[in-house]
């Protein structure tokens, strides 16, 4: 699929978080076409029987909020989604931790979500996205609960991961800082998108 940081940024209601449901199978659209790598998932009706474990394996999420399960430490949120997969829970707990570390927050892996920061919640939420290999992550509005200085660190993250796990990262937002840090930036207004350039940051 090729690694690719994509983004669409417009004001509430302008449909971005609609769109994300879309492209994530979790509601239908009304017309159209989807693939994902090679095979169609979607034209003008599912062509994929198993929606749920598309959604679990081959398309990882990052929510405004991280939603961690509360009563499971940092590393069982993150291997939860490859345990529910079929692999073996030390394979699982292996992958989890290996991406922890690369988020910086190996050191962390046997807190609770309720001892972590907000920013280092939020990386976990990355981890656990990107748990059973997806070729796509979508984030919907990401940053949104956190400072500036956070909100650019979750987005140098995700900038990182694209490169480093090859994998396409669309991000929904009107967090207008982040806007220049990526590489495709799309605009919905009146129902037509336009794209302009961005600039990923390192």
């Amino acid at each position: 699929m090729g690694v690719h940081v994509w983004l669409w940024c417009d004001p509430s209601g302008s449909g971005k978080s609609t769109l994300l449901k879309c492209l994530g199978a979790v509601i239908e659209p009304t017309t159209g076409k989807m693939t994902l790598g090679d095979e169609v998932i979607y034209d003008n009706g599912w062509k994929i029987p198993d929606l749920r474990a598309l959604r679990r394996d081959r398309i990882g999420f990052v929510c405004q909020a991280p939603y961690l399960i509360p009563f499971l430490d940092v590393i069982d949120n993150v291997a939860l989604l490859p345990m529910l997969a079929g692999r073996p829970n030390g394979e699982s707990r292996k992958r989890a931790l290996e991406l922890l570390e690369a988020l910086d927050v190996g050191h962390r892996a046997k807190a609770q979500p309720s001892q972590l920061s907000g920013g280092e919640q939020q990386r976990v939420a990355i981890a656990r996205a990107l748990a059973n290999q997806p070729p796509v992550i979508l984030a919907d509005e990401p940053t949104a609960p956190l400072d500036s200085e956070r909100a650019l660190s979750v987005v140098r993250i995700l900038n990182q991961m694209a490169q480093q796990f090859n994998t396409a990262i669309i991000v929904v937002t009107h967090d207008e800082k982040i806007i220049p840090t990526f590489k495709l930036i799309y605009h919905i207004r009146d129902g037509k998108t336009f794209e302009e350039k961005g600039q990923a940051l390192n």
